[in-house]
């Protein structure tokens, strides 16, 4: 058994792993206790990472060798790797000497490590001479550069993780920190049980499980955060809680500021943002008067086409009462990706260059073209992410290269998006997996390595750097990113009549330390580092040549790095979202993470234990809107956008507030998907989203989309689940999802037994399907899904009614002298799923049922109930068996969760699950409206 020490791959909390590996195959992950962003502790996602890794999964999921595609919409070849090279220079280099450089463009990730990122950049602003590169971090974090930029000078959070420790007021903006940086939020848990003085303010348009520790909660309107703010300083100013002497000291700007939030009166502000003028007031005088404010915010603020202008104004809050420069106090970013911050040192996006350097600044230009040893860097500027697809849209460009992401989930307006990838000339797609979406439109596929076979740096939320390190060989053919970025490049620059390579770099630390000397000087400074420091430990930056550890926190002199040294206010007028409710779209959407699971699901979407806790795509509405439409749980709804509709489960839900709905972000059409009446397929909540986006970050306005909400009449349902071998589930997914677009609504996902820390079950995974359309589906249609659930078999009961749509299949299997479930198929009346589900998924006896599991409209049978939601994914604990307990249980909030915990060992490990607990032990009992349909 070898261990190897590396990074978590999903959130920029930077969590540090020991991975447990024999020969090829990783075994086993724990916490890494000495890494300082975690000390051993894991949530739910990085706890499971080995079962991602299985052999089973690698086989059936991940890209193993380069592909072609002969046409488009083909099935892919496979080519060697040699041959699929030279295809994409042969296509690259015809493109720029027909079109020009600017007609390419790469789309890269925040998931790529330093290294990998580093050499694209250099690819394509040094040796192809184009701009355009972007990233899937233009969707995460370019609001909170830009804010960080126009106020503090640098693209620097100022903060620090060990600031909770001593912050004696927390206000947490736009983000569910509970679910999205689980393991910060246990941080968070720990501050508050050592300083029960100390004040949580969250303002967020939800009552997420972040709001569960909050002292005062602030249930603003959605896109409402700069009047939020302006209303807080305005009283700030009032009441004589700004710092005068630290303003005229230290900043600039604050008198154009002051006459804009002079309007901002508690009236006005209570009547916009929807919250009491009281619960302003507190906010204020709680942000400006406690020893230390220290703010966390995410994507709630950076999301929005007023990304900047809402991270500016809370950053001028800081400013204004000189809670910044001191221990635990400070903006705080919190970072989405696990290298997004890396990738912003390296200058991989369209409008930035190396060590945050400005791609406007003609000095900044000529600086990197020396150190990289070209004439010039071009100064047109780079097309982002959204402008990027536009233009491939619009024909003018002609190649893309995708890598280590999958827009054709995660970007925004998908119509516009997929009528890129069809009509740009050629598309790479450089991939781990070959189960996302955008694999589907990719010319040629390139094999690449993921978490646990890579060799690099990341960077976290705290500027610090972390290295990542192979356990196990790369399977099959993969290979890292940045091999593949510079053998391409080494073709191009032949095909180009170079003579002199650019990438000279014979593995990854080489890399690294061009990008260390590219930040000789700069704010972000890291000469004073090496491979070998960072292999010791973790270290921040900045850290200089000289020196021998990195700065915790910024700007304790009160010297910013602008040009005269002073920080600057920012005037901040209130802009409303791009999309106001109106009577024809009179719902404002939000999207958001879920708790166990990370982005498009390419990862997490492998292990059906991860689905407990949502195990299906639903929409959420408050339980008073849904009575007003007369909808039911459960009921299919079209959810419709100005762009696009979809259709799919509805789920009440108190956390959302009126006139409002939420769509989990992850649920895309690999998951979520149908046919439309014209034939277009359906493309998951992305297809709804807006691609308007802020004008300084260009950051698209994820949180926040205009649409109606009309039950959808789709008479005719299906509902399909069984177990199948682990090393076939994954491939019956997969043609699964083909069969999808067969119906007006279909969604597929995998489900799961016990707790994701179990080893029961773990050679089985349960596969659920369901659909619904208009009339009867066709009687092949049916065979073959049954046929792909092992439903076809000798030992399968069916029962079959033609005229009146009906159809049933169970698959019973003999145990000793108990009959399980393995499987059914419920065609027409699905109204006993409820229990026929609970046999299956809870593995109960089945021979006494007889006749009734094949009888439409069946009721339960006693005995047999709905298990419920997972609530603890570690340990597989339900919300019914924690109701059960919860009742029997005397004592205050804090005993009666430390016997529930000791009983069912709910919370007891990475504690994703505790906020919730908490909130059943408060009201005792489990939430009425919890399971999803």
């Amino acid at each position: 058994m070898k261990e190897t020490r590396s990074t978590c791959p999903y959130c920029g909390v930077g969590c540090g792993v020991i991975i447990e590996s024999d020969g090829a195959q990783i075994t086993g992950v724990r916490g890494d206790p000495e890494h300082p962003a975690n000390f051993g502790r894991l949530c739910t996602k990085g706890s499971t990472l080995h079962l991602t890794a299985s052999a089973a999964v690698t086989m059936q999921t991940r890209l193993l060798q380069p592909m072609q595609r002969a046409t488009r919409g083909s099935a892919p070849a496979a080519i060697s790797w040699d041959g699929a090279l030279d295809v994409a220079v042969e296509k690259f280099s015809q493109v720029i000497r027909d079109h020009g450089p600017d007609a390419v463009g790469f789309y890269v990730s925040g998931q790529l490590l330093t290294e990998d990122y580093y050499v694209f950049n250099k690819l394509a602003k040094g040796l192809v001479g184009t701009n355009n590169i972007d990233t899937n971090s233009r969707l995460c974090m370019s609001s909170a550069v830009a804010g960080y930029k126009k106020t503090l000078g640098a693209d620097a959070p100022p903060a620090c993780y060990d600031d909770l420790k001593h912050a004696e007021c927390l206000f947490i903006v736009g983000s569910n920190t509970a679910w999205a940086h689980p393991i910060l939020f246990r941080r968070i848990e720990d501050a508050k049980a050592a300083n029960p003085a100390m004040k949580i303010i969250v303002a967020d348009p939800r009552r997420t499980d972040t709001v569960e520790i909050a002292d005062l909660f602030l249930p603003i309107q959605p896109g409402t955060d700069v009047m939020l703010f302006n209303g807080m300083l305005h009283l700030m100013l009032w009441e004589g809680w700004t710092d005068a002497r630290y303003i005229a000291e230290h900043t600039s700007g604050f008198d154009a500021l002051k006459a804009t939030v002079r309007d901002c009166t508690p009236d006005h502000v209570a009547q916009v943002c929807g919250i009491s003028k009281d619960d302003l007031l507190q906010a204020a005088r709680l942000f400006a008067t406690s020893g230390a404010t220290l703010s966390l915010y995410c994507q709630g603020l950076n999301q929005s086409s007023s990304g900047t202008a809402k991270n500016a104004a809370l950053i001028n809050l800081h400013l204004a009462t000189a809670q910044i420069g001191k221990p635990g106090a400070g903006p705080f970013s919190l970072t989405g990706q696990p290298n997004a911050m890396g990738g912003r040192e390296v200058g991989g996006l369209a409008n930035l260059l190396s060590a945050h350097r400005d791609l406007a600044n003609p000095q900044h230009r000529a600086e990197v073209a020396a150190l990289w040893g070209v004439p010039d860097v071009p100064q047109q500027p780079g097309k982002t992410a959204v402008e990027m697809f536009q233009a491939a849209a619009d024909g003018e460009i002609r190649a893309l290269w995708i890598a280590c992401t999958n827009p054709a989930q995660s970007m925004p307006d998908q119509a516009t998006v997929r009528r890129a990838l069809q009509r740009c000339e050629f598309v790479v797609v450089q991939e781990a997996f070959s189960t996302t979406a955008t694999c589907d439109f990719a010319d040629l596929l390139l094999p690449a390595t993921t978490w646990g076979e890579k060799e690099g740096t990341v960077t976290n939320s705290e500027r610090r750097i972390s290295r990542v390190r192979p356990a196990v060989p790369a399977p099959g053919e993969a290979r890292d990113d940045w091999t593949i970025g510079v053998a391409f490049a080494r073709r191009l620059e032949e095909e180009l009549g170079r003579t002199n390579t650019l990438f000279p770099y014979p593995d990854a630390e080489s890399v690294w330390n061009e990008h260390r000397e590219s930040t000789r000087g700069r704010d972000l400074d890291i000469t004073g580092m090496s491979y070998a420091m960072i292999e010791a430990a973790p270290q921040q930056w900045p850290l200089r040549e000289g020196e021998s550890t990195g700065r915790a926190r910024l700007y304790e002199d009160g010297i910013f790095p602008t040009p005269d040294g002073r920080a600057r206010f920012v005037d901040t007028p209130y802009k409303p979202v791009t999309e106001a409710r109106e009577a024809r779209y009179p719902f404002s959407l939000n999207t958001g993470r879920l708790r166990d699971q990370w982005h498009g699901m390419s990862r997490t979407g492998t292990l059906g234990r991860l689905f407990g806790h949502a195990a299906e795509p639903t929409v959420q509405m408050h339980p008073q809107d849904m009575a007003r439409r007369q909808i039911a749980e459960g009921d299919l709804v079209h959810v419709t956008s100005r762009r696009g509709s979809i259709v799919v489960p509805v789920a009440a839900s108190s956390e959302v507030g009126l006139s409002q709905a939420f769509i989990a972000m992850h649920w895309g059409g690999e998951y979520l998907s149908g046919s439309s009446s014209t034939g277009t397929l359906l493309a998951g909540v992305n297809a709804l989203t807006t691609p308007s986006f802020c004008p300084d970050s260009k950051q698209p306005e994820l949180k926040h989309a205009a649409v109606k909400i009309l039950k959808a009449e789709l008479p005719w349902s299906l509902l399909a689940a069984a177990w199948l071998p682990q090393e076939a589930a994954l491939h019956t997914v997969a043609a699964l999802r083909k069969l999808m677009q067969s119906f007006p609504f279909a969604s597929c996902v995998p489900f799961g037994t016990g707790g994701a820390l179990a080893g029961s079950g773990a050679d089985r995974t349960g596969i659920l399907f369901r659909a619904a359309a208009h009339e009867a589906a066709d009687d092949a249609l049916l065979a073959q899904i049954e046929g792909l659930l092992a439903l076809d078999g000798a030992d399968t009961l069916r029962y079959a009614d033609v005229k009146r749509g009906q159809r049933r299949a169970v698959r019973l299997v003999r145990d000793g002298a108990d009959a399980h479930l393995e499987g059914f198929l419920l065609g027409g009346d699905t109204r006993a799923e409820a229990w026929i589900k609970a046999l299956l998924q809870d593995r109960l006896p089945a021979q006494a049922f007889g006749r009734q599991l094949l009888r439409p409209g069946a009721s339960a049978p006693s005995g047999v109930a709905a298990r419920g939601k997972v609530i603890c994914s570690c340990f597989g604990v339900t919300q019914t068996a924690i109701s059960e307990q919860v009742v029997l249980i005397r004592g205050t909030d804090d005993e009666r969760l430390a016997k529930l915990q000791a009983t069912l060992k709910c919370g007891t490990n990475c504690g994703s699950c505790l906020p919730e607990l908490k909130r059943m032990v408060r009201s005792g009992a489990a939430p009425a409206l919890a399971e999803a349909p």
